[in-house]
């Protein structure tokens, strides 16, 4: 389903993620890591085939910013979106939505 998705929109489409991004940290790092079934990859790879596929994309997270260091989980995906992770607040999606616009 993930690649159907990859290849449904081009290139120039801009990706918008929405997510807390609080999970095992095994969930994003390691094969076989999600709680829900059997993944052959891990999340972190999938998640960088999309940026590499939208190159301008941004993840919004719901949950308190000052919250997010206190989650590796957060962290890694944040590092993995090269740090364009925005609380999903008014500032938050003003400052990504400029991110996406240069």
């Amino acid at each position: 389903p993930t690649y159907d998705v990859i290849n449904k929109y081009p290139q120039d489409y801009k990706a918008i993620f929405v997510g807390d991004a609080f999970m095992s940290p095994y969930e994003v790092t390691y094969k076989g890591g999600s709680v829900e079934h059997w993944n052959e990859e891990p999340g972190a790879l999938w998640l960088s085939r999309m940026l590499d596929h939208w190159p301008d994309s941004i993840w919004l997270n719901p949950r308190p910013e000052q919250r997010w260091d206190h989650t590796p989980s957060t962290q890694i995906i944040k590092e993995v979106m090269a740090n364009r992770m925005y609380p999903l607040t008014v500032d938050g999606l003003d400052r990504g939505l400029k991110a996406l616009t240069r």
